[in-house]
């Protein structure tokens, strides 16, 4: 295993194990009190930024003072990061080692193994489960860790070495891709770091198979966090035409298969996660009533009703439109065709689910976007439940981009 990390750094292992930590401030007019209540950032016009701090090392530790010089706990610090402080340990005193990973990762197990009777679920959500920045998915013997944040980048051996330690995961890949990378100054890799991964991983969830792609797929390989909106859809489903755009590894569709649907057309740009579905359909012995269609979305939906096209069930999961406040207007936007353009193809008294995992565009915003569409598709209709991530996608309660996820099912007339 041979990740970069940073041991000659002067705020690396050797240099915090004596305690020889800086100290950075909050500025006199900043707000600790919701730090002091939860909140795990600082934004970098709530510090003070002088040479020192603006030296330090992307990743590095510090203690963290209020106006009044009061420690307010152990952080860490990215000067080139909007996100200058995220907050580690209440303790300012405590040591980030293999240890505190191993702490932090149990916690984290003993929650999912409740919740779960298979290792396939997200293990660690970022700063939900205490590690900010860090996301950990499981995927039985193998997890899969995406390490965001400059701090998680330069501390990844007694994370991972922790990881081993309490889950017995035989094998850890590193998925170094995505914007929040790129963000904190950090250079995308996806490798294997330990054990050995070949071909695809079998996931099961929701009476469905999927076919994860640990290193070559979107994200981690497979998105656990709309497992419970599956389920919900999959009730609707029984005897069912169904719809699956932007379908990922058939996400939707096999779920409604498992409940099941007379048939589920799964659409998405990318031939390789059609296949994949194609090779779950097969291992649930579906394959007969699964078909897949490739293409942009927006161009399959406008064909789907030139050719007079209709389902029971139409489930439309895109990217996210949103992931920023400078794109929230484009980002409605096109939620509101996406409505638009599927409400059409929904048969009377059919059901239509629009998703959204933008963290900028909050339930509200996003609900009025797809009603919109669905008003401007000609169709009314009545909304009757509103999704959001699994538990093992928990929020932190201050910190509101972490409830990202929104899934609205409407029953259209």
């Amino acid at each position: 295993m041979t990740p970069p990390f940073a041991h000659d750094a002067p705020d690396s292992a050797d240099a915090f194990s004596s305690r020889a930590l800086p100290v950075v401030r909050l500025k006199p007019k900043a707000e600790a009190r919701a730090i002091r209540h939860g909140f795990p950032w600082v934004y970098a016009d709530e510090l003070v930024t002088d040479r020192r701090t603006q030296a330090l090392v992307p990743g590095a530790l510090a203690v963290l003072e209020d106006g009044e010089r009061r420690p307010l706990g152990l952080v860490t610090v990215n000067p080139k990061s909007k996100i200058i402080c995220r907050m580690l340990d209440r303790d300012p005193v405590a040591v980030i080692d293999q240890a505190w990973f191993a702490a932090r990762i149990a916690r984290a197990l003993e929650m999912r193994a409740r919740l779960f009777d298979a290792p396939f679920y997200r293990l660690v959500h970022a700063e939900a489960d205490g590690l900010p920045g860090v996301v950990i998915d499981r995927f039985g013997d193998v997890a899969v860790v995406q390490p965001n944040a400059a701090w998680a980048e330069a501390h990844l051996e007694p994370l991972v070495a922790a990881l081993v330690a309490v889950t017995g995961v035989t094998a850890v890949v590193k998925n170094g891709s995505g914007r929040s990378r790129g963000l904190e100054g950090l250079p995308e890799e996806v490798a294997v770091i330990a054990g050995a991964v070949e071909g695809p991983v079998t996931v099961p969830m929701n009476g469905a198979l999927y076919m994860a792609d640990l290193l070559g797929g979107q994200k981690t390989g497979l998105f656990y966090d709309q497992r419970p909106n599956h389920a919900f859809a999959a009730r609707l489903a029984k005897g069912a035409r169904v719809l699956d755009v932007f379908s990922h590894v058939g996400g939707f569709g096999l779920a409604c298969l498992a409940g099941g649907a007379e048939s589920a057309l799964a659409v998405d740009g990318s031939a390789p996660a059609l296949a994949l579905a194609a090779e779950g359909a097969a291992a649930m012995g579906v394959e007969a009533r699964f078909a897949t269609r490739q293409g942009d979305a927006f161009a399959v939906l406008e064909a789907l009703g030139t050719e007079g096209a209709r389902f029971d069930l139409v489930i439309c999961d895109p990217p996210a439109f949103a992931p920023a406040k400078p794109a929230l207007e484009a980002g409605l936007r096109a939620y509101e065709r996406v409505a638009r353009l599927a409400a059409p193809l929904v048969a009377p008294g059919g059901y239509l689910v629009l998703c959204s995992c933008s963290h900028a565009a909050d339930l509200a915003a996003f609900r009025n976007a797809s009603a919109r569409g669905i008003g401007r598709g000609g169709r009314r209709g009545q909304l009757i439940h509103t999704g959001f991530a699994g538990p093992d996608h928990p929020m932190l309660p201050q910190l509101a981009e972490s409830g990202y996820l929104k899934a609205l099912t409407f029953r259209l007339d």
